[in-house]
């Protein structure tokens, strides 16, 4: 018998949640809050009955009934940092996303609303490989200035879930491989993963690693201290700039890559940024080559920006010496989740606990 699981990955203004069956998903749907509805909700923990009371309705319109399901599953939001894995959804777990140990997002509502509604239907409940999963050795930690450590947020999820998929296909298993995987959305993210961790990736939010469509990447760390300080700009202003309104939208007014492409046909200015963005990623795909030793077999291009046979097509000529190139474009996030349920459910994998 096939086990039946419900998905939740809430957005700032929506909740996506899927039904499946194993690796089936029978019916996935985007419940959409207006901001008129979100206005009497003053964090995002006090949406959650809002939210929770939208996913049941649903679901009994569908008539699924949840003593049916064998698990639960949500998006991990801003926990302490932790390693990559399955986690079951516990207090200590519940406490850290509802006051959001490391910020307030969305996804922190992921576990909350996966135990809520798993109490109800008598199963488990899990998250599985939230933005900060820090599996990266120690010394990669280590920077110039002692107050500042490198701290990993990457996308997980969505570049393990590809390396899995390379492993499948393959006939190995994940945690035998040696592959770099770069994830290209509104944030760039490379990774080097060795026998199953993520032994080094990039910061994609707080200004590491390739520029991207919405975040500025690596720049001059002095000429930023004397932006910081030139009187122009508030913390919050400079933060803006390195995530959210920096990167290609500065550059050139858009965070689409497909019209950068288009652009940079009879545009001189866009087709140098372009193919700076793919230089870049190349460039870092090269660095992580040597943490691995030479020794990766296969590099994955994934995300939304590997539909982009332009860009794929340029990283490859970068790259294709250090080892095949494969893409694997979009991101299927609720495929990722509902696998690492199964794999808990099946016995393949021990679901970890969060302390």
């Amino acid at each position: 018998m096939p086990f039946n699981m419900l998905i939740i990955n809430p957005g700032s203004t929506s909740t996506k949640i899927a039904y499946f069956k194993d690796e089936e998903a029978v019916f996935t749907e985007i419940l959409r809050h207006s901001a008129e509805e979100l206005k009497p909700y003053p964090t995002i923990v006090s949406q959650k009955d809002f939210r929770k009371g939208i996913i049941l309705r649903f679901l009994k319109e569908k008539q699924l009934d949840v003593k049916s399901l064998d698990a639960v599953v949500g998006r991990g939001g801003l926990v302490k940092s932790i390693p990559g894995g399955t986690y079951i959804v516990n207090d200590a777990l519940l406490r850290d996303l509802e006051i959001g140990i490391n910020g307030q997002h969305a996804s922190n509502l992921g576990g909350i609303l996966a135990s809520e509604i798993a109490s109800e239907a008598g199963c488990p409940a899990y998250i599985l490989d939230p933005v900060v999963v820090d599996e990266t050795l120690e010394m990669t930690k280590i920077t110039g200035i002692p107050e500042i450590v490198r701290v990993p947020i990457s996308h997980p999820l969505n570049q393990k879930a590809v390396a899995r998929r390379y492993a499948k296909e393959h006939g190995r298993k994940y945690e035998d491989l040696d592959v770099i995987v770069a994830h290209m959305g509104g944030g760039i993210s490379v990774g080097a993963h060795h026998k199953g961790q993520i032994i080094d990736v990039n910061n994609a939010l707080s200004g590491e690693g390739p520029i991207a469509p919405e975040r500025a990447g690596t720049i001059p760390a002095a000429a930023l201290a004397e932006l910081c300080f030139s009187g122009k700009y508030s913390l919050q202003e400079i933060k803006s700039l390195i995530y959210g309104k920096g990167g290609i939208v500065a550059l050139l007014g858009t965070n689409d890559i497909r019209e950068l492409v288009s652009r940079a046909e009879t545009d001189e200015k866009a087709a140098m940024v372009l193919d700076a963005f793919c230089y870049q990623i190349a460039r870092a795909i090269g660095g992580y080559a040597v943490i691995l030793k030479g020794k990766a077999e296969a590099i994955l291009l994934t995300g939304g920006i590997a539909y982009s046979e332009y860009v794929t097509s340029k990283i490859r000529e970068y790259v294709s010496w250090i080892a095949p190139v494969f893409v694997y474009p979009g991101e299927d996030e609720m495929l990722a989740l509902a696998q690492g349920g199964l794999r808990c459910l099946r016995g393949e994998e021990a679901a970890k606990t969060y302390v």
